[in-house]
């Protein structure tokens, strides 16, 4: 009955937020074809809370005819490519740089859309005023190949640091990078959302950089949506179905983020409703049509080509670790 209720409530908030409801949903399933499998793993990356879209899409998925739902709890960066590449989970959204190292390592995930930007920040401490203060300092990451390695090797090299020579990583798979800061062992971190909302009510650090507002990080999705390869190859019905449902799921969250906050807490997606709430409305939803995804691979594969955390053109990773076909179709069909 729990269950029910919030399904209930959930496609009570679609309509209330004015975006399309069951029946649209149903129609435009039913003139695909035949769903092939109605079974579906999906990542639980537990506390990010700017992964919502696919936390709250699980009313959307059932009206696209998915009945066996599951979400699986992974981590985050080469953690979820792992598992999406391997078969463990069949969809997930994962950051950008992570993506792009899983597909020039071979791991079998396609990338299949941009869904938000603007996710990151950049914590440092009093005194660090931009990112190339952070030249000669330490720098807290929950493992060297983790999502905050990855982007902040890319921000570093943008701006001319070597990551490698410039900055001192501290890796911890025992404390935070937000403990380590709090303590006093590193100089700066990049936290995710809710991390950069708890700082600011706790008035620790500041941010300088936000990805939500500043150039050039917030002209590219920091968020895609990826799929296991032979998911995708052998189930291209399935995979529009959970594309639609998840960018569906993305309108709400920009036109009713107080919602989908009470939702995330009321899943036992997150702890802390101000928190998200706050999160959820900062967090650009709203850009997954204006964006193009593919420039987003090109830039951060550049970026991470120029540091050798990957050997593949830009080119090469576009070629074999994307698939927009899916997008371009949705974008004709949900026009606003």
């Amino acid at each position: 009955m729990a269950l029910i209720q919030t399904r209930r409530g959930f496609l009570g908030g679609i309509a209330a937020a004015g975006t399309a409801g069951l029946t649209r949903v149903a129609r435009a399933a039913a003139a695909e074809g035949t769903l092939e499998t109605a079974r579906l793993r999906v990542a639980k990356k537990t506390p990010v809370v700017c992964n919502a879209p696919q936390y709250v899409a699980d009313a959307l998925l059932r009206a696209e005819g998915f009945t066996d739902i599951e979400y699986v709890p992974s981590g985050t960066g080469a953690a979820v490519t792992d598992a999406v590449g391997g078969g463990e989970i069949d969809f997930s959204m994962g950051y950008a740089g992570p993506n792009i190292i899983a597909v020039d390592q071979g791991q079998a995930i396609v990338n299949l859309a941009g869904v938000h930007i603007g996710c990151f920040e950049l914590i440092a401490r009093d005194g660090i005023r931009n990112i190339l203060g952070l030249k000669g300092k330490k720098i807290g990451v929950t493992a060297l190949g983790s999502s905050e390695h990855v982007y902040l090797a890319a921000m570093l090299s943008y701006i001319g640091l070597d990551p490698r020579d410039d900055v001192a990583w501290v890796a911890s798979a025992t404390q935070s990078a937000v403990k380590l800061f709090a303590d006093g062992k590193v100089d700066a971190f990049l936290g995710f959302a809710p991390v950069p909302q708890e700082l600011r009510a706790r008035h620790v650090g500041q941010a300088i950089v936000n990805s939500a507002v500043d150039r050039p990080w917030s002209q590219y999705f920091c968020c895609m949506l990826m799929g296991n390869r032979e998911f995708v190859r052998r189930h291209p019905v399935a995979t529009k179905r959970v594309l639609r449902a998840i960018l569906k799921a993305a309108d709400l969250c920009a036109e009713a983020p107080a919602q989908v906050a009470r939702q995330l807490v009321d899943r036992g997606f997150t702890d802390r409703y101000d928190y998200a709430a706050e999160a959820l409305g900062e967090l650009p939803y709203d850009k997954w049509r204006e964006y193009d995804p593919e420039d987003t691979i090109r830039f951060y594969a550049l970026r991470l080509r120029e540091v050798d955390m990957i050997k593949s053109s830009p080119q090469k990773i576009i070629a074999e670790g994307t698939d927009w076909h899916f997008l371009n179709e949705l974008k004709r069909e949900l026009k606003a």
